[in-house]
This record gives C-alpha cells, sequence and structure tokens, in this order.
C-alpha cells in the first residue's frame, strides 16, 4: 500500500534490498495479456490461411508497440516508482493506451489501419511523459537526464501521430525510421547520465513478462484444442500435439530463467541497453510460437492453405531463435553461460530438421520432436550444473 499521497519522486536506490514487482506493475502487466493474445491470435489465422509471411510484418509492427510501451514503463519505474496516488492515476492512463491499443490490433492485421494503435499509443506516451517531467521537477540529480526523456519522447511521437497522414505505400520504411527513432531516446537521454534501475528489479520484470507471454501461448493452444473439438471432435493426435506443447513450453520456461540475468547486470550495467532491447526478440519469438501452437492443435492440414511442414516451421522457426538468443543475449553478461553453446546449436539444427520429415512422421511427430528436443536440452544443462558442482565441493 502506498504510504502517502503524495511522495517526492527521486532516484530508488540501485542496491536496494528485497527489491521486487509491486503490485501496481502486476495489474499493469494484465493489460497487455489482452494485447499479446490479440497478436498472437491474428498470427495465427494468417499462417493457417498461408499468409504467414505477409503477416510477419504487421506481427512485427505491432508488437514493437506492445513491447516498447511495456519497456519504457517497466524501466522508469525501476528508477522512480513512489506507489504514490498521482504516480498510479499516470499508470492507469498507460494501461487504458495499452488497451486501446489492443482494440486496434484486428484493423493493423486485416487492412493495415494502425489508427487505433497510434492513438493507444499517444496515450500511453501522455502518462510517461507527464511522469518524466515530474521526475525532472523533483528529483535535480536527474533533472537533465528527465527532460531529455520527456522531449525526445514527445518528439516521435509527433512523428507517429503523423504517420497517420501519409500514404499507405509509405507505411514500412516510415516505422523503421520512427522505430529507430524511439530506440535512441534512451541511449540519447542517458548519456547525460543513467537512472537508477535495480538489476535484480528489471530482471524480475523481464521474467515475469516471459511468463506472460507463455501463458499466451498456453491460452492459444487451448483455443486451438477448442477449434479442432469443435470441428473433428477428440482424437488421438489432438492429444499428442496438445501434451507436446504443454511440454515445449514448460521446457522453454526452464531455460529462460536458467539463466543468471540480474547477476550480470548488476555487474555489467553498461551491457543492459543490449540485453534489454535483445528481448523484443525474445518475447515475439515466444509469442510466434503460440501463434504455430494454436494452427498445430487444430490439425490446420485438414483445413488450412498450408502444409504440415509449413506449420511445423511456424514452431521450429520462433523456438529455434528463442534458443539462439538465450546464448546471445547472456554471454556478453556473464563469464560463462549456463546453456553450454555447443548444445544449443545442436538443438537448433535438429529443431529446424524435424519439420522437413513430417511427411514421414506427421505434424504430430514434428511437435513431439520439436518438443523432445528442448527437454533434452533441459536435461543436458542440469546435469552440466551437477557436475560442475560436484567438481567444486570435491
Amino acid at each position: 500500500m502506498t504510504s502517502g499521497f503524495r511522495i517526492r519522486m527521486t532516484g530508488r536506490a540501485i542496491d536496494e534490498s528485497h527489491r521486487v514487482s509491486s503490485p501496481l506493475e502486476l495489474l499493469f502487466d494484465l493489460t497487455f495479456v489482452v494485447a499479446i493474445a490479440q497478436v498472437s491470435a491474428q498470427l495465427a489465422h494468417q499462417t493457417e490461411e498461408g499468409h504467414a509471411l505477409d503477416a510477419l510484418g504487421p506481427y512485427l509492427m505491432v508488437f514493437f508497440a506492445i513491447w516498447w510501451a511495456w519497456m519504457n514503463f517497466t524501466w522508469f519505474a525501476s528508477a522512480y516508482d513512489t506507489d504514490d496516488v498521482p504516480y498510479r492515476l499516470t499508470t492507469m492512463v498507460q494501461m487504458g493506451g495499452v488497451l486501446v491499443l489492443a482494440a486496434g490490433v484486428p484493423s493493423a492485421f486485416e487492412d493495415q489501419n494502425f489508427t487505433a494503435i497510434v492513438i493507444g499509443y499517444l496515450i500511453m506516451r501522455v502518462g510517461l511523459v507527464s511522469q518524466w517531467i515530474r521526475a525532472a521537477i523533483e528529483h535535480p540529480e536527474g533533472r537533465t537526464t528527465a527532460i531529455r526523456y520527456a522531449v525526445g519522447i514527445s518528439v516521435v511521437q509527433v512523428g507517429w501521430v503523423s504517420r497517420l497522414a501519409l500514404p499507405a505505400e509509405w507505411g514500412g520504411w516510415t516505422f523503421i525510421v520512427l522505430a529507430l527513432l524511439d530506440l535512441s531516446v534512451p541511449l540519447w537521454a542517458e548519456r547525460t547520465g543513467m537512472t537508477t534501475w535495480h538489476a535484480h528489479h528489471i530482471a524480475e520484470r523481464y521474467g515475469l513478462f516471459t511468463i506472460i507471454v507463455l501463458g499466451e501461448s498456453v491460452s492459444a493452444a487451448t483455443i486451438g484444442v477448442q477449434g479442432a473439438l469443435a470441428n473433428d471432435g477428440f482424437s488421438g493426435e489432438l492429444v499428442v500435439i496438445a501434451a507436446a506443447g504443454l511440454v515445449l513450453l514448460f521446457a522453454l520456461w526452464w531455460l529462460y530463467f536458467l539463466e543468471p540475468a540480474a547477476a550480470g547486470l548488476t555487474k555489467r550495467r553498461n551491457r543492459s541497453f543490449y540485453w534489454g532491447y535483445g528481448h523484443y526478440f525474445v518475447f515475439g519469438s515466444l509469442a510466434a510460437i503460440g501463434a504455430g501452437l494454436e494452427v498445430a492443435v487444430q490439425r490446420g492440414t485438414a483445413h488450412a492453405e498450408v502444409t504440415a511442414a509449413g506449420i511445423g516451421y511456424s514452431v521450429a522457426i520462433p523456438v529455434a531463435l528463442f534458443l539462439v538468443l538465450l546464448w546471445v543475449l547472456h554471454a556478453p553478461l556473464v563469464p560463462e553461460v549456463v546453456i553450454q553453446p555447443v548444445k544449443t546449436v545442436i538443438a537448433v539444427v535438429l529443431v529446424l530438421l524435424l519439420p522437413l520429415a513430417a511427411g514421414l512422421i506427421g505434424l504430430g511427430g514434428v511437435i513431439i520432436g520439436i518438443a523432445l528436443v528442448t527437454a533434452a536440452l533441459v536435461a543436458a544443462t542440469l546435469i552440466d550444473l551437477a557436475v560442475r558442482a560436484s567438481r567444486a565441493a570435491a
């Protein structure tokens, strides 16, 4: 609970003990459940229709808006969360923006209409900029950085709104330019002094968002099961694919939390941008896995304009990307990654080869194979940890 109506906003200590996510942050995250569910459902629908490549552009654009909105709030909260009444109200404004953004996801995929998404984004930016202005007023030591954030975010947001008036054929390259400008704001703002984000708090926040995305994958698979039951009834193949999907998601969760991100961020704060920005692809790949599993459990080969191998790759490619990113993002943070690179490479190769055998082992066999490979990677890593512990104790 908040300790007062208004608390002076100052930078929180980077070594604050027992720093964990607040109830408000957890509530804020729940609004993203809706947005991620929408984007995953749209990708699944397009994949089932055989338009996965066409949907890739809108998917990456919409997911960027979702991820970047969450990122901005999370890092600001890590440095300046006061949990007083004004802070809670401005957070509520940002939550409203997320819900507006989520409502605009179908139009973005079907009609390339990003109006609702930009409006939602604008609402979130109003709340965020007001918080940066408050930080500039109440925290003199970080005033320059806070002002830079407020100005930079506002200028780029003007660009996003102006983009709505541009010809549709300019959509792709203008998005890339504005996205790069958005990504550049923190790099520019923190040149005058880094905000006092908390390494363990940030690592926990990213872990919680990973769980949210994995949860949406479970939800997507459940929707797929419901669709399959409605269309074709109960079958052994349905049970097998659904069970394999659960094993796969559980293994991916296990692998993510094997890497000690908090310890790495504590020792190498200067690499936080690399680690934090790279998670766009981690979260995006996990959401895409959910979409692929939704199509797989509906046995899309019987109803959709896509082959069993195509559905297999809609799961295999994001799984492979996720595995590679675990090494790519954590290797610069820690002396030695927990999941050995050689084992990661072997797992990635096997995952990418399995869909080619769809004609022999069926779609169910492909999903089972991918699940077994990731589960084997978990087991091999646990064995490695046990061996290291035994040697250290000897």
